[in-house]
């Protein structure tokens, strides 16, 4: 593809993004494509899924009326030939194609020369882009990747935009949106059944969602006071700059006063509330039509006015929602939907009213989804494609287990969640008996089962299930809650805490782990693939002051109690453990010095998650005391697979045979070399693999607390000898969905179909 085209892509692309209505997108897309390519045609069909329909829906060349109203079956003409191939289809003479379908009212029998390119969106059609010329000849290979390039940049702006309610091709305002279904990534198991409540973004404009007005007049009060407070604003922003700037630096002060005058904005944005509209979505409106015609415009000076409209019609929103918020209430039955949703945004709500919670962005171990997973919220992410603008007050079903969400879902479906829901409520009601027992096998081999924690509250509820220790204190989670780095002192208090609760029990610390998906609000990371980045160790040794100053925390934290194991996150390389136990040499001993004690040096320990590893535990061995699997970065890293993304989550599994085949091969190797091994990651929680976790030796399994009493259930009823027997026959496998089943089947068979998740019970959508 040539620079000029590269330009030209880049172009369409950009303006698509900055559009503000689906007509203004393919309208942009139409001619930008007709001019770059020389074209006497182009046009865009999307297809109507619940009418299996592909409707012209923009068009530079056909008859201007047929636009919107023309539409072909799928298995109807050329556009529809495209759609089924799902492939490109290039013609020099399209009309005497057996699948040509005459359109009297598009005016295109003219035209003999046909591509047509299909636009696809996660292996789906979303539409059909055509180019058309009156010439008879084939359309060049050049012609063809340009196209291909262009449908494949656009179909993902098509369908975030339809997806978030602002470009929706089919939807008629006054509807709810019909029973559909999301896919997302779990990040927290659960089954909730009930209502939407939107957290949108503050003054995010393209995020406010379609609501109607529940009482016109009160919504106008709204618009008042706030017009009110914005104007007060910017008078008292001009009375102040008056010193600082001169008269006419001071001039958009002015503008926006005369926007906000009675018969300007505030008029137009009353018109829609009349109609109907609340006031944030009025104001939203409002804005975005006035973008829309300041950026047509050619003059330069127009064109510049639409980063302040923007700021001002912010403002606006900034103030209605600070009204909004002061009396919104939640429900018994609420799910939280949103882009993303901070941990800050939760804690202020009352957590015993969320039901759920779902995001259109946000990873499975971001922060959130850590303190939704202590408090047990069932939680879903990553669901890109959900239509957030449209549902708010919408009826919907979260399966967290699966990952998938249900808008207005049919009668049959919500009883049968709500049937499953009861059999969850009975089995966790039925775990409570394990909470005092030993995990021992039948045939006598006892298992250790530790927490994972990060909150007090993972504390608390590890404490109470039997939990024999913890297996990894997430260290970053203090640091995430704070706003700048916690200080020696401060982190001594919170270490002293997970120590002392867990009081002669072994309590594995690891050292700060961030970057990838575990961001902190004052020291952001932006890297193109942050999970191959600058985390870990590799991160705290390039800050040898931070590293410092949380190992002499612990160590104070542990003086008395002698219960602390240090872990290191993301280790590569052997230098990088030996620099580390140089600096744990250094302040253990400025330690000893300064407090006038005795101070247990701790034992050391990496985890395995870099595959490097794998292959060089003799070595490390030579350094540490114990190793830790972090199974789902091993996993992801194993399988080359962002476990964060939903176009390749299903790619990811613990399951697979390469993961429990170099895990098994790790053991032996650990066992040799007389180091202890155990598990930390999301694959010890998992009955399923926690039995083949055992059989292969781990000394230790880790979990949330929440799964703990799950696997002790497990372990209590699978003998060591079968675990062995299933573990050497999975291992013959090849493909992680023949493991889960096999193992399902063993569990189904041996009184432990209520430890296979709801997951597993494939409700049918």
């Amino acid at each position: 593809m040539s620079n000029m085209q590269l330009d030209t892509l880049r172009r369409i692309v950009q303006e698509i993004n900055a559009s503000t209505s689906l007509h203004e997108s393919l309208d942009i897309m139409v001619k930008h494509v007709a001019e770059a390519m020389q074209v006497d045609v182009c046009s865009i069909y999307l297809l109507d899924e619940r009418n299996q329909r592909y409707l012209l829906m923009a068009s530079k060349g056909l008859n201007a009326e047929s636009v919107g109203h023309v539409s072909l079956q799928t298995g109807e003409g050329l556009v529809g030939l495209v759609g089924q191939r799902e492939e490109i289809v290039n013609l020099d003479n399209a009309p005497k194609h057996e699948r040509f379908l005459f359109l009297p009212e598009t005016g295109e029998e003219i035209y003999n020369s046909f591509l047509g390119v299909p636009v696809m969106y996660r292996r789906k059609v979303m539409g059909v882009l055509v180019v058309q010329n009156k010439e008879s000849q084939d359309f060049s290979e050049a012609a063809e990747s340009f196209l291909v390039t262009l449908c494949a940049q656009l179909s993902g702006v098509i369908a975030h935009a339809h997806a978030v309610g602002n470009i929706d091709v089919f939807r008629k305002p006054s509807n709810l949106p019909a029973y559909k279904t999301f896919q997302g990534v779990s990040g927290s198991g659960g089954i909730a059944l009930g209502r939407a409540v939107i957290l949108y973004p503050p003054a995010d404009l393209a995020a406010v969602p379609d609501r109607e007005a529940d009482d016109i007049s009160e919504e106008l009060e709204l618009l008042d006071n706030a017009l009110n407070s914005v104007r007060e604003e910017i008078q008292s922003l001009d009375d102040k700059m008056q010193d600082a700037l001169m008269a006419e630096e001071r001039a958009l002060f002015s503008v926006f006063l005369r926007m906000l005058d009675e018969n300007a904005l505030p008029a137009e944005i009353k018109a829609f509330i009349r109609e109907g509209h609340w006031a944030q979505g009025a104001v939203r409106i409002v804005i975005d039509n006035h973008v829309a015609q300041f950026s047509q415009m050619e003059d330069d000076y127009l064109r510049e006015r639409v980063a302040d409209l923007k700021d001002l019609g912010r403002r606006i929103l900034a103030r209605l929602q600070e009204a909004d918020a002061s009396h919104r209430e939640l429900t018994d039955e609420s799910i939280l939907i949103g882009e993303e949703i901070s941990t800050a945004a939760l804690v202020e709500l009352p957590v015993d009213k969320i039901a759920a919670i779902v995001t259109t962005e946000g990873a499975m171990n971001s922060h959130m989804v850590i303190v939704a997973r202590a408090l047990g919220i069932p939680t879903v992410v990553g669901v890109t494609e959900l239509p957030i603008n449209t549902l708010d007050d919408v009826e919907m079903i979260v399966d967290a287990h699966q990952g998938r969400v249900f808008i207005n879902p049919p009668r049959r479906l919500r009883s049968r969640y709500k049937e499953i829901q009861k059999e969850e409520e009975q089995i966790a009601k039925d775990l409570r008996q394990y909470e005092t027992k030993d995990a021992i096998t039948p045939d006598g081999v006892a298992v250790k089962l530790y927490v994972n924690t990060g909150l007090m509250i993972d504390v608390v509820r590890g404490v109470q299930r039997g939990a024999k220790g913890v297996g990894l204190y997430r260290s970053e989670i203090p640091f995430m809650l704070r706003d700048r780095f916690p200080g020696e002192e401060e982190q001594r208090a919170i270490y002293r805490q997970q120590l002392s609760h867990f009081a002669n029990k072994p309590v594995v610390m690891r050292t700060l782990d961030i970057g990838a998906d575990k961001d902190l609000p004052y020291f952001s990371i932006e890297e193109e693939n942050s999970a191959l980045g600058w985390r870990g160790i590799r991160f705290t040794l390039d800050h040898p002051e931070i590293f410092s100053s949380q190992i002499r925390a612990m160590l104070k934290a542990s003086i008395g109690l002698n219960n602390l194991h240090i872990l290191l996150p993301m280790v590569t390389s052997v230098s990088e453990v030996e620099e580390a136990l140089y600096l744990l040499e250094r302040d253990h001993a400025a330690i000893q010095e300064e407090e006038q004690v005795k101070v247990n040096k701790p034992k050391l320990g990496i985890m395995v998650e870099v595959p490097s590893v794998l292959h060089q535990i003799d070595e490390f061995s030579e350094l540490v005391d114990f190793f830790s699997v972090g199974s789902n970065d091993l996993t992801q890293y194993l399988l080359a697979v962002d476990r964060n993304n939903p176009r390749v989550a299903n790619v990811y599994s613990h399951l697979h045979p390469a993961v429990l085949r170099a895990l098994t091969r790790l053991v032996q190797d650990c066992h040799r070399n007389e180091k202890p091994v155990s598990i930390c990651g999301e694959m010890a929680g998992d009955p399923l693999s926690a039995v083949l976790l055992m059989a292969m030796g781990f000394n230790t399994l880790s979990m949330s607390s929440s799964n703990i009493l799950r696997v002790r259930k497990t372990i209590c009823h699978v003998p060591m000898s079968d675990a062995q027997e299933l573990l050497q026959h999975v291992l013959k496998m090849d493909n992680p969905l023949m493991v889960k089943s096999w193992l399902e089947y063993y569990f189904r068979t041996h009184g432990l179909g209520d430890m296979v998740k709801s997951a597993s019970r494939m409700v049918s959508a």
